[in-house]
């Protein structure tokens, strides 16, 4: 199973860079406030002694929210974030011992990635038993999902470019034996550029949290890694 593509293939920089540098924007700013919050919701009930930030998409520290003390952040070339500990390493390679990590968030990850399967494999390798994964990427299913049938691949618009649905992601997470706890989704408004006009739509955030809660522009998935227990004859 591949995960398809809308558009022609990029590499994981060329899409990476893009998708960094859009959320520099004004747009992108206010989408990362709204997935920062909603990690706020579920990062406080996983505990452990060790979180790991999988990928740096945004130079941002992601586990800020995290009760866990020891939180570090690997991908190619980490950039030096307050409260993480940088490591240098391919999100599919990683060089951590099995079994040894109790959170992995990957923020957009898997959006820019150019081999998902691998790094979810890597994930889910270093990943203690009954340890979380939280996945957070664009949600096809919302407004800007519909935003792509508008919109030509060479717009500016690198959101548009890759984009994993959740539920094609709860999927291959089960094919890997975890086990889906939730999957939270936010920021309904439309992805228009001109703040004015964002505003118009602010009615958007409180009736698409209580009548379309899978709608908003970002999902979350919450995934625990799954055990299998053998009783010993």
């Amino acid at each position: 199973m591949e995960l398809p593509h809308l558009w022609q293939p990029a590499s994981r920089v060329d899409l990476s860079g893009a998708l960094s540098g859009w959320f520099e924007s004004e747009l992108g700013r206010e989408l990362l406030v709204a997935e920062n919050r909603l990690l706020g919701h579920i990062l406080p009930d996983l505990f452990g002694y060790h979180a790991l930030q999988l990928g740096q998409v945004v130079p941002a520290n992601l586990l800020l929210s995290s009760r866990i003390r020891h939180r570090i952040v690997a991908d190619t070339a980490p950039i030096a974030v307050e409260g993480l500990s940088p490591l240098a390493a391919k999100p599919d390679s990683l060089p951590l011992a099995g079994d040894s990590v109790d959170v992995v968030v990957m923020h957009h990850l898997l959006d820019v990635c150019t081999n998902p399967h691998a790094v979810l494999r890597e994930a889910c390798r270093v990943l203690l038993p009954e340890g979380h994964v939280v996945i957070v990427g664009f949600n096809p299913w919302s407004l800007w999902g519909l935003w792509r049938l508008f919109r030509l691949p060479w717009m500016g618009t690198p959101w548009l470019r890759r984009i994993l649905a959740p539920q094609r992601l709860t999927d291959w997470l089960s094919l890997l034996d975890f086990e889906v706890v939730g999957v939270e989704s936010a920021y309904f408004l439309p992805p228009v550029d001109a703040a004015v006009v964002r505003r118009r739509f602010d009615w958007l955030e409180p009736v698409g949290t209580r009548y379309w809660s899978q709608g908003g522009a970002a999902y979350a998935v919450l995934a625990r890694k799954r055990v299998a227990c053998l009783t010993p004859l």
